[in-house]
């Protein structure tokens, strides 16, 4: 797969937010994607740890509905770009794009670990990959970065909207009876409803989406085998 943009990863702080605000008017919040028309989901994961300069990515591709997984794709690679919230897809992202080039198979969306524009400047993970790859993608973060919210209701499928002031920048999605909720935010080429459907449409048993409970298991998996062998 051929990246739509490339840019530099060797940044200031004031060049990586320069360069949000840039990538970020190129955020599509529409979608003509419908659940009919999805066959395959890629979903993205990476693990580390705040003390080491490594990190660890990993894309799994999923047939849907079934969820049964077709692929897996991993790399690791060592970063310098520190860990600070706001900026995490700096951080992050570059050990996915050798990964997504890699990929031959055409998938329909990205789940991704983090998020859409619930974020600051309204430019998450899910939107920096999005944006890259020009493809459908969806924020789907366990935690809360921005936003006030009501808490939904008990049920599966209950959900309430995630408000910065007045605007609405995701949804928070009860994808289990009575368990925590997800923070879902549409990433690139992705409208509100329509990410909340898929996601609920990749649960299974579990709270996490069938695609990225997968790929953080695959991610965890590799980076206990591995780290053994590297110096941070």
């Amino acid at each position: 797969m051929k990246l739509a943009i490339q840019h530099k990863w060797d940044l200031t702080f004031q060049e990586a937010q320069h360069l949000q605000k840039e990538l970020q008017s190129r955020v599509d919040l529409s979608t003509t994607l419908e659940l009919p028309q999805i066959h395959i989901v890629a979903a993205a994961d990476i693990s580390y740890s705040r003390k080491s300069q490594w990190l660890f990515g990993v894309v799994v591709l999923v047939r849907f509905p079934e969820m049964t997984l077709l692929a897996t794709y991993a790399n690791r690679m060592k970063t310098h770009f520190p860990y600070v919230p706001g900026y995490l897809s700096f951080r992050e992202v570059p050990v996915l794009i050798p990964i997504f080039e890699k990929i031959e198979t055409e998938f329909d969306v990205i789940l991704c670990d983090g998020q859409g524009i619930a974020h600051p400047r309204r430019f998450g993970l899910a939107s920096h990959v999005g944006v890259l790859l020009d493809k459908p993608a969806i924020g789907c973060a366990k935690s809360r970065l921005i936003g006030t919210y009501q808490e939904p209701g008990p049920l599966k499928g209950d959900f309430s909207d995630l408000m910065d002031g007045a605007e609405r920048i995701g949804m928070v999605l009860r994808t289990r009876d009575r368990v925590k909720p997800l923070f879902i935010s549409p990433g690139h080429k992705m409208d509100f409803d329509t990410a909340r459907k898929i996601t609920l449409a990749c649960v299974q048993r579990y709270r996490i989406p069938e695609p990225l409970r997968l790929a953080h298991q695959i991610v965890n998996k590799i980076r206990a085998q591995e780290t053994e062998g590297i110096v941070s």
